[in-house]
């Protein structure tokens, strides 16, 4: 057993996609035996955008945009190699980041 906690971040513009991907890599590291926290909901990024309908004329005619990024993290209190081996052979689906931090 490794004595550091990693961390795993994922992120997505879907919600629903995302909850999907963190429940597999909790199943994931829970069938080799690690022991995990999470997966636990961070707060979500929402990125604003503001434009112009038309350029040079009603500058008071705007449209307003916005994005979305929906994050998780599960934390791997115990891990062993397996554990490791699993989650790097883990294919996630596309639209989802993840990120692995030693904590």
């Amino acid at each position: 057993m490794s004595s550091g906690k990693i961390r795993i971040y994922l992120n997505a513009y879907d919600h629903k996609l995302l909850d999907q991907s963190a429940q597999k890599v909790a199943e994931t590291a829970k069938k080799t035996g690690a022991k995990i926290a999470g997966p636990l909901p961070l707060p979500t990024k929402t990125k604003r955008y503001t434009v112009l309908r038309s350029v040079h004329v009603n500058k008071d005619s705007r449209e307003q945009f916005e994005m979305r990024i929906h994050r998780r993290m599960v934390e791997l209190l115990s891990s062993n190699q397996k554990t490791i081996a699993a989650l790097t052979a883990l294919s996630l689906p596309s639209g989802v980041g993840i990120e692995i931090r030693q904590a």
